[in-house]
């Protein structure tokens, strides 16, 4: 039973990341289109707000409770379609401290790149949970 509870918890944190990855760089494409320091200043604090108080500690929770997870069943240490999954959540993690560093940029005045490239930007994301469910759910090796 206590599986199913940590299974179900990090579902729930997962979801929550998600939610924060997909819209702190939409956030970066508004803030780089703004034109008003009026704007700018709110973006600066609904970005910093977003990341510490809602993507971070939902990262922290996926992980601890994915670990748990695998100490509870390290025979899944052995399947391929894991090792995969792990890679690409690894690939997130370094996303979303990317993410952390542009959130820095733009608080401190020195973004310099197109809402287009924050347009592509929050793409990444998206892909990454495509593969990570699609491994979980089919594992295909």
């Amino acid at each position: 039973m206590l599986y199913l509870w940590l299974k179900a918890l990090h579902i729930i944190a997962m979801v929550c990341w998600f939610a924060g990855l997909f819209y702190l760089p939409r956030l970066f494409v508004y803030h780089a289109m703004s034109e008003d320091s009026t704007s700018r200043e709110r973006f600066c604090v609904m970005e910093r707000k977003l990341y510490r108080g809602i993507m971070l500690p939902s990262m922290l929770a996926t992980v601890v409770f994915g670990i748990w997870l695998l100490l509870l069943n390290p025979s899944l240490l052995s399947q391929g379609w894991l090792h995969a999954k792990l890679t690409l959540v690894l690939l997130l993690i370094g996303y979303h401290h990317v993410c952390g560093a542009m959130l820095k940029r733009f608080a401190r005045g020195e973004q310099n790149r197109s809402h287009v490239f924050y347009r592509w930007f929050n793409e990444a994301p998206v892909l990454l949970l495509l593969a990570i469910v699609i491994l979980v759910i089919v594992r295909p090796f």
